[in-house]
């Protein structure tokens, strides 16, 4: 089973930049999008052989997250249950036999951490929203988790500590969410690998000089590690200015 992820940075956009020749080159099962930046109807996607399931935000050209499935799910619900969170589009649970599928678009903490502290909300009520499903039975979550999670996870780790995405508030939350019984597919095999990223700045020639940042990741409850067979960072993709990750389950 194949599954990709990837944050399209306006979908609208990505459709022009080689989004549908990528989906018919890989052949995902399961295709999950975040940061679509659209309202319903806004695009035409034809997927004749998968079902599309959208989640947008009420703020329009913002936030969004997506899933394109070639599995008929048994169910599909939006958000985590929450007023205070699911207005911005952020998740959607696709429900299949022996997994939930999680298509999530992390809240960023923003410059000056403006958001920080909504941000450590999200992060426990996002947590206890996955042990409640892990309770019933495993998940996959997937999308831009918005944190590098360790000084390996990025370039300049010196530089970047204490900014959005590599605060020790965001790396601890992240930490927590896989103490809590969750894997870091990419990590789990690949665990001393350096210099893979998924997203870059569009400054100073980021991607041109690979100096980036994982923040798109995989997660599986732990009990799944051992089928992993694959997790890998699609970097040479382009279309966004973050790269797909990809999961292959035995």
């Amino acid at each position: 089973m194949k599954l990709i992820s990837w944050n399209v940075n306006g979908l609208r956009a990505c459709l022009k930049k080689g989004f549908m020749d990528f989906y018919a080159l890989e052949k995902p099962d399961m295709l999950c999008l975040q940061e679509t930046k659209m309202q319903e109807g806004q695009a035409e996607i034809e997927t004749p052989d998968a079902e599309q399931y959208y989640s947008y935000a009420e703020k329009k050209g913002y936030s969004g997250t997506a899933i394109i499935t070639a599995v008929k799910p048994l169910s599909v619900s939006y958000g985590i249950g929450s007023e205070k969170h699911d207005k911005e589009g952020r998740v959607i649970t696709a429900e299949y036999e022996d997994f939930y599928l999680v298509t999530v678009y992390t809240p960023n903490a923003q410059r000056e951490l403006t958001r920080l502290q909504y941000r450590m909300e999200w992060e426990d009520d996002f947590r206890a929203f996955l042990k409640k499903l892990d309770a019933v039975k495993p998940v996959i979550v997937c999308g831009d988790m918005n944190v590098a999670h360790e000084e390996i996870d990025l370039k300049n780790p010196k530089s970047n500590r204490g900014n959005a995405g590599f605060t020790d508030e965001e790396r601890e939350k992240f930490g927590m969410l896989l103490s809590a019984g969750f894997t870091d597919t990419f990590r789990f095999l690949h665990p001393d690998e350096k210099d893979r990223y998924s997203w870059w700045s569009y400054m100073f020639k980021a991607r041109e000089h690979n100096a980036g940042w994982r923040i798109d990741y995989f997660l599986v409850s732990s009990r799944l590690a051992q089928r992993v067979k694959r997790a890998d960072i699609l970097d040479g993709v382009m279309g966004s200015d973050h790269c797909p990750v990809l999961l292959e389950l035995e």
